[in-house]
């Protein structure tokens, strides 16, 4: 076959660290692995190196301690006590970079051992903390862990900015920690641009995958863990014609869809948009968060500048947080709030993320003020603008809102991100801020999002500042390279958590690709495509992704033959323009490069594949099969 057609084939990760799992656990069952010579594997699920997993077994029950040693004082020293056992699985997390790691372990009977683990240097596409300001008594035995927004790896940062915690892939949006102390993120596995992975993703700290959770409308932004284990997954329908405006109620054992909430029975969608809105993405759900003392939905709206509030059983619309300007009177009458208190300081919030509800009740969110209005004219730029965190106390019987808390408008442009960033509440007065859509370009905030910044330029500046503050003291203050979507502070071990072994499962289905019916009728020839459009082919066990690079306006149409029937799917090269990139991780830097991710759900057989592009059909010389 000729090299200007690229075929990959990769099995899911559930499977290849199935693989790896089922061959070091072969190598334990037949050693005789003790204390003193146990087995070491090191990034043993293949995309955490700083990591490894030791195994050995003892004649008799005992708890294990395993204690990872500080780079400088035995305070840095991370302990965890594992459950008593014969055959002990050790995860040793947390281990710094490009060291050799002293890790010891104490058996309950008091016989101890020691190991060291050399780790190598982290790949390139890390970022680095630039300054971190905090104590190792405040932040104790919790890393910041932060989400990508780009091709950045999602990282977590101890109180010297070390990194202790990274995944090699590039896992999207929220993390979340489970009940079971697992992970619960997107997947990384590209779907739909501008950034829908196939669906959540959960996993241990080890980077072991116990579940990809697939939906017909994709994972994007927000997830969260009701009591009974199912998850609410933000979502959407491919065959409307909006996005972002759906959320799933998913069931944990299955992946079964058993609840949908579509947001466009709820809200008009031609009134009150932000400056980001248009027609496709109207309403630009990026967090949702479930209050059980009301049993409601609150959900936030980027693209309408609005908070919204939702009853879980019937999806009626309770409140809207916002600006009122711009929406139907009676709907202003009946849903919106009105301001009180210190109302010359108090400020609506626009284009927010990361919206939650406090204990007593109050609305929190990161308040981006992407324009800092409704109405074009009164649009600030981004240098003149400010973000910040801001808490909301509202009074639902008298629709009043009051502004007590907010931090970052004092911050002005070093603290803006136009885009992603959240907050967390802690205790009353006790609050992260997380403001990691920062962009500089000639030193003043750009105007564009960091998404779309030319990261290669000396003009341009892409960070992330994540701020904690107690009674209006900042106790942490975290300065990263890069942007990065959410900040989640947590400890790297979880009271229970061991790794379970045994192969992940991949739950729910993606939706069928919609195809382009017609056979057209077209020379076809043996040639190979010029190798200038760098066409590849990835294959995976439900998908098939194809990249192609094609001048604008070009007719292209992926051609699947096989024996029974075709299936054409036609490749989009008209430009796109997005409004919204809340992670870049799926961007390229040339935007003729194109991809099309297509589902084998109804897909049957052997299939060759060929390439239409204006007059000519190609055949590319590969096969995928769909059982």
């Amino acid at each position: 076959m000729s090299n200007r057609v690229t075929y990959i084939s990769e099995e899911h990760l559930i499977t290849r660290q199935a693989k790896a799992e089922k061959a070091f656990l072969a190598e334990f069952k037949q050693g005789e692995f003790t204390l003193e010579q146990p087995l070491l594997i090191e990034n043993p699920y293949l995309i955490n190196p700083l990591c490894a997993l030791v195994l050995f077994k003892t004649t008799e029950k005992l708890a294990a301690t395993v204690t990872i040693r500080g780079k400088r004082y035995r305070r840095e020293d991370l302990v965890h006590t594992f459950a008593a056992s014969t055959e002990h699985s050790l995860p040793i997390l947390g281990l710094y970079e490009d060291f050799e790691n002293i890790v010891d372990i104490e058996l309950s009977n008091g016989k101890r051992s020691s190991l060291t683990i050399k780790t190598t240097k982290l790949p390139s596409n890390v970022s680095r903390c630039l300054n971190i300001s905090t104590s190792a008594d405040y932040l104790e035995d919790n890393f910041m862990f932060l989400s990508t927004a780009g091709k950045n790896s999602p990282a977590a940062y101890d109180y010297k900015g070390d990194i202790r915690w990274m995944l090699t892939v590039n896992t999207m949006f929220d993390i979340k920690r489970a009940k079971n102390g697992h992970l619960l993120t997107g997947s990384p596995r590209f779907c739909h641009m501008p950034y829908n992975g196939t669906g959540l993703v959960e996993l241990d700290m080890l980077g072991k995958m116990y579940r990809e959770y697939r939906l017909p409308g994709n994972y994007h932004h927000d997830q969260w863990e009701m009591e009974d284990g199912n998850l609410l997954i933000l979502t959407q329908d491919f065959h409307s014609e909006t996005v972002e405006d759906q959320c799933a109620l998913v069931d944990r054992k299955t992946g079964e869809i058993l609840k949908l909430w579509d947001f466009k029975d709820v809200l008009p969608q031609d009134v009150a948009g932000s400056g980001s809105q248009d027609a496709h993405d109207w309403f630009h759900n990026n967090a949702v968060w479930y209050d059980k003392r009301t049993n409601s939905l609150t959900l936030s709206g980027r693209h309408q500048d609005a908070i919204i509030n939702i009853d879980y059983e019937t999806g009626a619309l309770n409140w809207i947080v916002g600006d009122p300007e711009g929406w139907p009177q009676e709907m202003v009458d009946k849903y919106f709030f009105t301001p009180v208190g210190d109302v010359e300081n108090f400020d609506w919030q626009y284009e927010q993320h990361g919206a939650l509800m406090t204990p007593e009740g109050d609305v929190m969110c990161f308040d981006n003020g992407q324009y800092r209005a409704k109405s074009r004219e009164n649009y600030i730029k981004n240098k003149d603008n400010f973000s910040r965190g801001v808490r909301y106390r509202i009074d639902t019987d008298k629709m009043e809102i009051e502004q007590v808390w907010q931090y970052g408008k004092e911050r002005g442009q070093e603290f803006f991100s136009p885009y992603i960033s959240n907050v967390e509440y802690y205790a009353d007065g006790h609050y992260m801020i997380h403001s990691g859509g920062i962009g500089f370009e000639n030193g003043y905030s750009a105007d564009g999002l960091g998404a779309f910044l030319d990261k290669t330029s000396p003009a341009v500046e892409l960070r992330s500042v994540t701020v904690e503050e107690k009674d209006g003291v900042v106790l942490y203050e975290l300065e990263t390279e890069g942007n990065f979507y959410r900040a989640e502070k947590l400890p790297i071990y979880h009271d229970g958590e061991n790794v379970s072994f045994g192969p992940g499962q991949l739950l729910g289905k993606l939706d069928v690709t919609p195809t382009f019916d017609t056979d057209p009728e077209v020379e076809e020839t043996e040639e190979q495509p010029d190798a200038w459009h760098n066409i590849t082919i990835e294959e995976d066990e439900d998908r098939v992704v194809f990249h192609g690079k094609f001048e604008r306006g070009t007719l292209v149409m992926l051609c699947l033959e096989g024996a029974e029937r075709n299936y054409n799917y036609f490749v989009n090269t008209a430009a796109v323009r997005h409004l919204a990139m809340c992670s870049g991780a799926f961007l390229e830097d040339d935007d003729r490069d194109v991809k099309l991710n297509i589902s084998k759900e109804g897909l049957k057989g052997r299939l060759q594949i060929k390439i239409l592009i204006n007059d000519r059909k190609y055949n590319l010389g590969v096969s995928v099969y769909a059982g």
